[in-house]
């Protein structure tokens, strides 16, 4: 299971946990599917930015296995 911080583990139609902005402080996660990818750079240390299909979004935490 890859934590999220990796841009090429992740790709549109995978099951992620998600941390929203507004749950930083309690980390709370919110599970969903990937609909696109936000951050351009392959690596980020708090996370791949990502819009779910529901239109929520925040950094990957977890990806889910399949």
């Amino acid at each position: 299971m890859s934590n999220g911080q990796n841009r090429q583990d992740i790709h549109p139609g995978i099951a992620v946990k998600i941390v929203l902005k507004a749950d930083q402080k309690s980390g709370k996660l919110t599970s969903g599917v990937v609909k696109d990818l936000l951050t351009k750079s392959s690596f980020h240390p708090h996370g791949i930015k990502v819009r779910l299909t529901d239109g929520q979004v925040g950094r990957v935490k977890e990806i889910q296995s399949t």
